[in-house]
């Protein structure tokens, strides 16, 4: 695996860098108000310090056409790839410090199948946002450099990844539901497909640890 860059055309199918913000006080409320775990990954949906900045305003009505938001982070060390998730909606990354980004296609996904050589991997360089479309399969970041772990804004419309809605499921896609509007689909050997989530990526689990 080739790890490019979120500035390389090739990023152009999964999504773009989100211009025209000053980023640099969201960033550095996040890495005073949260930690960065050496050994697994964090994720909090909705942080109060964070969407009392000003920019929480730019991104709700800029970038989301004013469609209410949350912004939350991602933080952790991590090198795998484990799961793909997909929201009904764009997310907006703001990376705190260099990031990879494995992302694939929703498209790519053939009877609730996707092989995981349909990955790729994309550098987010420390105070880039980038927009990941909502057909853009992606889950928690990876380090991009050995031992070393990150902070990663995550911005979202308000409630995503919530308690998952009670449904009597209507068709295949219904089974990927694992919380308010996040579909899931698991390698086989990860803590969330012995939890139940749906076994949907098949092929090794990409480990990118030998890449950094």
């Amino acid at each position: 695996m080739h790890i490019q860059s979120v500035f390389d055309k090739s990023f152009a199918a999964y999504g773009k860098v989100v211009t025209g913000y000053d980023f640099s006080t969201l960033l550095s409320t996040l890495e005073a108000n949260s930690e960065k775990p050496a050994d697994s990954v964090i994720y909090v949906p909705s942080v109060d310090v964070l969407e009392e900045l000003p920019v929480y305003e730019e991104l709700k009505n800029n970038c989301y056409g004013g469609m209410p938001i949350q912004i939350g982070y991602c933080n952790g060390t991590n090198t795998k790839l484990n799961c793909f998730e997909y929201h009904r909606d764009s997310e907006v990354d703001i990376a705190a410090d260099d990031v990879i980004l494995l992302v694939a296609k929703e498209q790519d996904i053939i009877e609730g199948q996707i092989d995981s050589s349909k990955t790729e991997a994309f550098l987010c360089p420390k105070g880039t946002g980038v927009e990941l479309y909502a057909t853009t399969l992606h889950y928690a970041p990876c380090s991009a450099k050995k031992g070393e772990g990150f902070r990663v804004i995550i911005v979202l419309p308000k409630f995503t990844n919530e308690a998952k809605p009670d449904i009597t499921p209507k068709n295949e896609e219904d089974k990927y539901l694992w919380a308010l509007n996040k579909w899931l689909l698991a390698h086989k050997d990860t803590d969330e497909a012995s939890q139940g989530a749906h076994i949907g990526i098949t092929g090794e689990n990409i480990d990118i640890s030998e890449l950094i």
